[in-house]
C-alpha cells in the first residue's frame, strides 16, 4: 500500500506535539528579565524535547523517502512510535516544572528509551516490508547508531536515580550525536537516482 497516509499522518501528528509542548509553556508573572530565571528549566526540557521531536520528524521523514511501500505492521508500529511521541508534551512540562526531581527524569527517560525503541522497530517492519532490494536496508545497515543511542538510555535510566542530571546529560549526548545529520540515506537515494 501507500506511504502517503502513513506520512501525512504522522507529520500532523508531530505539528500537533510540538504545538501541545510549546502552549504548556506559561510565561512568569513578573515581567522583570529576572523573572525568566524561574522559567529556565521549563525552557531547557522545551529545547530538548523539541530537538528530540525534529530529530524523530527528520529522520522519519528519510526512513519513508528510502522505501516504496508499507503494510499493515508498518502502520501499526508507526502507530507505536507515534504514541511515546505524543508523551513527549507530558514528560517535558513536568521535568521542568519539578527542576530535575528523580520521578520526572525517570518517566522522561523511560518514554525516551520507549520511542527509539519504537523508533528502531519501524525501521526494521518498514525493511521487511521491501520486495526485492531495499535501499533502506542497504543505508541502514546494522544501524549501530540506534543501538548505541538505546545503550545511553537504558544506563541513563539506571544513573539518573543517583544523580538525574547525569541522565540528562546523556540524553544531551544523544541528541547532539543525531543532531550531526544521517546522510546514509541521502547517499543511497542519490547514488540510485544517478544510476536510474
Amino acid at each position: 500500500m501507500s506511504k502517503g497516509r502513513m506520512e501525512a499522518f504522522s507529520d500532523g501528528v508531530l505539528a500537533v506535539i510540538i504545538t501541545i509542548m510549546v502552549l504548556e509553556m506559561r510565561p512568569p508573572h513578573p515581567t522583570g528579565l529576572a523573572a525568566l530565571g524561574s522559567v529556565a528549566p521549563v525552557f531547557l526540557s522545551y529545547i530538548l524535547s523539541f530537538i528530540y521531536v525534529g530529530i524523530y520528524w527528520s529522520n522519519h521523514h528519510h526512513l519513508l523517502h528510502a522505501v516504496k511501500r508499507v503494510n499493515g505492521a508498518a502502520l501499526w508500529a508507526n502507530l507505536d512510535l507515534l504514541f511515546w511521541l505524543s508523551l513527549i508534551p507530558f514528560t517535558t512540562a513536568w521535568l521542568g516544572e519539578s527542576h530535575l526531581a528523580i520521578w520526572p527524569v525517570t518517566v522522561y527517560r523511560i518514554v525516551m528509551l520507549l520511542a527509539a525503541l519504537a523508533y528502531y522497530i519501524l525501521a526494521k517492519v518498514l525493511m521487511a516490508a521491501q520486495k526485492g532490494r531495499s535501499l533502506l536496508a542497504e543505508a541502514i545497515g546494522s544501524d549501530r547508531k540506534t543501538v548505541v543511542s538505546l545503550a545511553v538510555y537504558a544506563v541513563s535510566i539506571s544513573l539518573g536515580f543517583i544523580r538525574p542530571w547525569i541522565a540528562c546529560a546523556g540524553y544531551v549526548i544523544v541528541a547532539i550525536v543525531w543532531l550531526i545529520p544521517d546522510r546514509r540515506i541521502e547517499r543511497i537515494l542519490s547514488a540510485e537516482n544517478e544510476n536510474a
